[in-house]
């Protein structure tokens, strides 16, 4: 079964939904403008409710079906990224230094493509609830809206999510049960010692050669004292100190992400760099000071809604167009928090080629819209049938 009829029928008015989204981005928690144009079609579509103002910005809609039945949330993020777009498209964006790079456009659009078609058709039991969340970039919005108790409120019993995925073969779904995307936490350490002239470094204690130090010792940890087989990442992605050629710096800073999949393993990571930074800096007679911030938790997929949405998958895109044991990744999501509360699954949507995500050149591929429409309804259909 490909895309279904009657939302391959209004492709193009989701074609318009998405670029006209993607001209009007928003960050993080102030998705207010996007919030109400949303609300507005899923009136247009007589939805049974709508609830306004979930984590600041987020919408929540219900659509009943016929008759009793579970209760499935299917989630979409909608904030954008501060970044200038280039992509010169005819509707790029219309906000300075903001821009759709991540396809959250299409995610919206994705999902109420899927509300319009089960508004009308209403062939399920039960209830299907939209989750139309903010500030998965930053900030995020998914567990402010479980913390505020969407699932006990609107009573969800599974919950569902998708991503596009750029240059991954058109219409190929791929995901993987248990940790799907990795938990990610940011250190900031600072580092104080004494400045003073370049030519009398013996009169200095210098920030400079104990933060070298302190970044190639906390590229030990991962070698050192991870089991090779429990995947993780540690990059150090921003070195500041110094002003002049001539001037030891009284302090400097360094930067870094920490990315795994297992709780103990995340554990481990923050016990070593805090004993690695703090003994060196004694080490070099420095202070430092640490500023560790934990983060998104691991995805992780429960296996049978993993297995059930691989299924729904193949019968949009074909039994050879999805990959139901893809490899995990080292990004990080906070859908994570709704997996936490319920069990589900998330996936990916190959969109073909084109920049990669967060790229100011990234542009959603709008033909893809109707395919996850059409996985996002029959995930529905399929999983809370009518008897």
């Amino acid at each position: 079964m490909p895309v279904l009829n009657r939302i391959a029928s209004f492709a193009e008015e989701m074609k318009g939904w998405r670029r006209h989204l993607h001209q009007y981005p928003e960050l993080a928690f102030d998705c207010h403008k996007t919030a109400a144009w949303i609300v507005a079609r899923l009136r247009e579509m007589g939805v049974d409710e709508i609830h306004e103002g979930i984590a600041q910005s987020g919408v929540v809609a219900v659509i009943n079906g016929q008759g009793p039945g579970p209760v499935m949330g299917l989630r979409a993020d909608m904030d954008a990224l501060p970044i200038e777009e280039m992509t010169g498209a005819e509707y790029a964006s219309k906000v300075p230094g903001k821009m759709h790079a991540c396809g959250h456009d299409g995610h919206v659009t994705m999902l109420l493509g899927a509300a319009k078609y089960l508004a009308e058709t209403r062939n399920f039991a039960g209830k299907v609830v939209l989750l139309f969340q903010p500030a998965e970039e930053d900030g995020g919005g998914g567990q402010v809206m479980v913390q505020e108790g969407v699932m006990e409120r609107f009573g969800i019993e599974t919950v569902y999510g998708i991503h596009n995925a750029p240059n991954v073969a058109f219409g190929h779904f791929y995901t993987t049960p248990g940790p799907l995307m990795a938990s990610v936490d940011t250190a900031y350490v600072k580092v104080l010692g004494k400045g003073g002239h370049g030519a009398t470094p013996h009169e200095t204690v210098d920030p400079v050669v104990a933060i070298v130090a302190m970044v190639q010792a906390v590229q030990t940890i991962i070698p050192r004292n991870v089991y090779a087989l429990d995947e993780a990442v540690i990059s150090v992605t921003m070195i500041h100190t110094g002003s002049a050629s001539n001037v030891i710096p009284e302090d400097g800073m360094f930067a870094a992400t920490i990315r795994c999949f297992k709780p103990d393993v995340r554990d481990l990571l923050k016990k070593r760099f805090y004993e690695i930074v703090e003994g060196t800096a004694s080490a070099f007679g420095v202070t430092a000071e640490i500023d560790y911030d934990w983060g998104y938790p691991a995805t992780i997929n429960h296996e049978a809604e993993a297995a059930f949405a691989a299924e729904v998958a193949r019968e949009v895109a074909g039994a050879d167009a999805v990959d139901d044991r893809a490899n995990r990744e080292m990004g990080s999501e906070d859908f994570s928090y709704m997996l936490e509360a319920r069990p589900g699954a998330y996936l990916f949507l190959g969109t073909g080629p084109g920049a990669g995500l967060h790229h100011a050149g990234f542009d959603f591929n709008d033909e893809a819209a109707p395919l996850g429409a059409s996985f996002f309804a029959r995930l529905v259909e399929k999983g809370q049938p009518l008897r």
